[in-house]
């Protein structure tokens, strides 16, 4: 067994990304980004402090999970839940966080990356009740980044089963295409995605 304990030694073994893996990155949320955030009812959220890293699953209706008042800000509401915070614990110590949106049934993640802060005040959470309940606090996250995730992952462990695809929201061929011009991504990449994906899921 021989551990791996250099960037030099890690990029050796794995060699040099695709270009779709680079191109994809937006420091903004892209239009195409923000249809798939838009239709997500449910996010993993990591945050780290002085005790180590924390991921804290979120769910809440498409839309209300969180909102986009322009390109590189997220609202997010804290709902009911067991009071340890230990999300916004951290966020208030290191304001450092890592996103991961889910679609039930669409094959792929979309990640941001970025920095929040916690809000509050009857004013602010007002817009965000839900059967006439306001969140407790709110998040708010300064975007640094943001980029999909493929679908391998899914495929592998099944994640979706039957659940059928969502219609109307951007395929990776679509959100590659929206982010690089059409240069790279586009139908042809969506429809030799399946037999790409076949070969390397392991």
């Amino acid at each position: 067994m021989s551990r791996i304990d250099t960037i030099a030694a890690l990029e050796a073994l794995y060699g040099t990304p695709p270009e779709a893996a680079i191109r994809k990155v937006a420091d903004h949320i892209a239009p195409v980004y923000a249809r798939l955030i838009e239709a997500a009812p449910f996010m993993a959220l990591a945050t780290v402090g002085p005790e180590g890293v924390d991921v804290s699953p979120r769910g809440d209706r498409a839309e209300e999970l969180a909102r986009i008042p322009d390109p590189r800000t997220l609202l997010i509401p804290d709902r009911t839940g067991n009071n340890r915070v230990d999300s916004l614990r951290n966020v208030v110590r290191d304001p450092r966080v890592a996103l991961m949106f889910l679609i039930p049934g669409h094959g792929s993640a979309v990640r941001v990356n970025g920095r929040a802060y916690v809000e509050a005040g009857e004013a602010r959470l007002a817009p965000f009740a839900v059967g006439g309940k306001a969140p407790r606090s709110l998040l708010v996250v300064k975007v640094e980044e943001v980029y999909f995730q493929c679908s391998r992952a899914m495929i592998r462990s099944g994640l979706w089963g039957e659940t059928p695809t969502p219609a109307g929201l951007p395929s990776a061929g679509d959100i590659l295409a929206a982010m690089t011009a059409g240069e790279v991504g586009g139908p042809d990449y969506d429809a030799r995605w399946p037999a790409r994906a076949a070969q390397s899921l392991w």
